[in-house]
């Protein structure tokens, strides 16, 4: 099984092999939190086309794992169906690897962290504290219904083992969304709401605050008559403060 040498060792491999002007530019993370069935994964496929993030699931990652028959699969498969929380050391590893492979400074961690043992570890580890959380909030209902109705033949997508999973993202998961709350670094998006509509609240958070007014003063300048400048010159004070 992977150590926390190991991520360490993983983190030097990253620097040495991107240059010095790699290792001194940190990439940017946003950590994507949300209860299982919260729409995680189909937002971050959204940023991804709009934004060039690069989506790295902690889940698809572990499952990938367990594919492969490695002894950490073993494990991995073994915590999963009871309900459990990875060791931080293994998830940190594979997430380092991807990044590694990915060529890209921009990244969106879905799924992880899990709780505020992987938060400690991954700062410690990484040296990188996420630029914002995206949180998916979510009513449990809403969650489960979802779960139950995609049909990924999933081994964890049962009644049991989903609520389960709703006990330890409360219990364990939600800490780490008030850490980071406590930090003014949460960015929570009703995600209860239609795929559409939630995507349109991911895109306002996402968009540079200098596009956002550029574009709206396109709209003002669209305006006849004689106040236009005055009413594009309150608002653009009003709204870049």
């Amino acid at each position: 099984m992977g150590t926390v040498g190991d991520a360490v060792a993983a983190t030097a491999t990253i620097k040495e092999q991107n240059g010095n002007n790699s290792a001194d530019k940190k990439p940017t993370v946003i950590f994507v939190l949300g209860g299982p069935g919260s729409g995680k994964g189909t937002q971050c496929a959204n940023i991804v086309k709009f934004f060039g993030y690069t989506h790295l699931s902690a889940g698809d990652l572990l499952r990938a794992e367990i594919k492969s028959g490695s002894e950490n699969g073993t494990m991995i498969q073994n915590m999963i169906k009871e309900g459990k929380i990875v060791p931080s050391e293994v998830t940190i590893k594979l997430l380092q690897k991807a990044m590694q492979e990915s060529g890209n400074d921009k990244f969106l961690i879905d799924g992880f962290p899990r709780n505020e043992e992987n938060r400690a570890a991954f700062e410690a580890v990484t040296k990188t504290e996420p630029e914002f959380v995206l949180f998916f909030d979510c009513p449990e209902e809403e969650m489960e219904r979802r779960l139950l109705g995609r049909n990924q033949g999933r081994e964890d997508d049962n009644i049991d083992t989903i609520r389960k999973r709703f006990k330890v993202f409360l219990e364990s998961s939600l800490p780490v969304v008030e850490y980071y709350n406590a930090k003014g670094k949460v960015r929570k998006i009703d995600a209860g709401k239609p795929v559409e509509e939630v995507f349109e609240a991911v895109k306002s958070i996402f968009t540079p605050k200098d596009e956002k007014v550029k574009h709206r003063l396109c709209y003002l300048l669209g305006i006849q008559g004689t106040v236009v400048k005055s009413e594009c010159r309150t608002w653009y004070t009003e709204n870049t403060d």
